[in-house]
């Protein structure tokens, strides 16, 4: 499912128009961006958390040449499923 069969189906069954719908996953996305990008965590209980994640500096090999290069630290987003999600999608 992409953005626009998203909005779609939200608008389905929200009941509202797909403009509306739009603007509430374009303002869910854009708020969750934002809320990481200043290092804190969205917690939705029952479906999951999006938090970042610092990963450290650490040597990896280039593929083409297989020199050695230094990966330098940075901070990435992750998601963890929350148990009622991860129960939904195991069929439970």
């Amino acid at each position: 499912m992409n953005k626009e069969e998203l909005v779609q189906e939200l608008s389905k069954k929200a009941k509202v128009t797909q403009k509306e719908a739009y603007d509430v996953v374009t303002a869910f996305v854009d708020t969750v961006e934002k809320t990481l990008a200043k290092g804190k965590k969205v917690t939705l209980v029952g479906f999951g958390t999006f938090e970042p994640r610092k990963r450290a500096a650490r040597n990896g090999r280039n593929p083409q040449n297989g020199k050695e290069i230094k990966i330098p630290a940075k901070t990435v987003p992750a998601f963890t499923a929350g148990k009622r999600f991860r129960a939904i999608v195991n069929g439970k």
